[in-house]
């Protein structure tokens, strides 16, 4: 799993292609599919999907390091003209790599906290499970996925969608939607422009219908793993939740630094969130695989590599209580 945003602009510099959509710094939002309406389940997954799964990784990846190379070729000569120009103040390099006014406004009175040491601190992400009724999961998927895109597309909401998964090993029929905002701002801001937004009345009403019960949970994500930006690799998900004792979270991330080198190497991490309100001391980590064999097969060979069994024994103590789901990403997800 490689970093999503070296600096603020490289998505920028990434070639937009069917298989990682980069483009730019808002998720994608893409529309919900076409005909009826149909909940994702994982016997569309094929057992014949690794080669291609993987070629799409390798596609994705090598896309994410030649944007990375792009930036810091442009942070090269940014610096360079600077310096023909006598290092003015707010010369190009400034521009390029602290973005523009309101971004260094944004970034500039990020506090020095116990969660900023842990955290990229810039954004919250916010996730949100949806335990909806067996008979009623259709009918879900129809009104989710014309709702939450037609939200995310929305300059004005300051939110994006990193997308949205169906459980079908684990707590089957919940939904997982996780979207992103530019701090508690963004976060408060988004909230008060949708529920204005005059057709959410009638979807608040029709959502209470179909499901048993809602529970959100804000987090931050990690500072040594960004959250993917959006790509369609195919295959499922696996998020695995971990609860802690309390104060090991310090301990955890530490550990989980040194130990995701040895994992990278195998396996695609989608990103890797620790809760601040609502399910305190609970650690989310979101994997791509092309299949369930693959799955096991990825797992099994991270034990082969130099750190992992140290992360492991370190890590294991500080849990209280850990799950595992398997997810199948709807139609609309951004990253699927």
């Amino acid at each position: 799993m490689l970093t999503r945003r070296v600096c603020g602009g490289v998505r920028n510099a990434l070639p937009v292609s069917s298989v990682a959509i980069t483009a730019s710094r808002p998720f994608s939002s893409f529309a919900a599919a076409q005909g009826p309406a149909r909940a994702p389940a994982l016997a569309d997954i094929t057992h014949d999907g690794a080669p291609k799964f993987n070629e799409r990784q390798k596609e994705f990846r090598e896309s994410l390091v030649n944007a990375q190379k792009q930036k810091e070729q442009q942070e090269k000569d940014a610096r360079a003209r600077e310096a023909q120009e006598g290092g003015k103040k707010k010369g190009a390099l400034s521009s390029l790599i602290y973005g523009t006014p309101e971004g260094r406004e944004l970034d500039k009175d990020i506090e020095r906290s116990f969660s900023q040491v842990l955290a990229r601190g810039k954004y919250v992400h916010s996730i949100v499970f949806h335990e909806v009724k067996p008979d009623k999961v259709d009918e879900y998927v129809e009104l989710v996925g014309q709702w939450y895109p037609k939200m995310a597309s929305m300059p004005e909401h300051k939110v994006h969608l990193v997308g949205s998964w169906r459980a079908e090993v684990g707590a089957c029929d919940t939904f997982v939607h996780i979207w992103e905002y530019q701090r508690y701002q963004g976060y408060h801001a988004s909230l008060n422009a949708i529920q204005h937004h005059p057709d959410f009345p009638e979807f608040d009403r029709k959502l209470k219908k179909l499901i048993h019960s809602k529970r959100t949970s804000l987090m931050q994500e990690f500072s040594f793993w960004p959250t993917t930006p959006p790509r369609h690799l195919g295959g499922l998900f696996e998020l695995r939740s971990y609860t802690l004792h309390p104060g090991n979270l310090l301990e955890w991330e530490t550990h989980w630094r040194r130990g995701l080198k040895a994992r990278r190497e195998v396996m695609e991490g989608v990103g890797a969130w620790f809760v601040q309100i609502g399910e305190l001391n609970t650690v989310h980590h979101l994997w791509q695989f092309a299949d369930l064999e693959e799955r096991k097969i990825r797992r099994e060979q991270s034990w082969g590599i130099e750190g992992w069994g140290e992360t492991v024994h370190k890590t294991v103590p500080l849990i209280q209580q850990m799950k595992s789901s398997i997810l199948i990403p709807c139609p609309w997800s951004p990253v699927a």
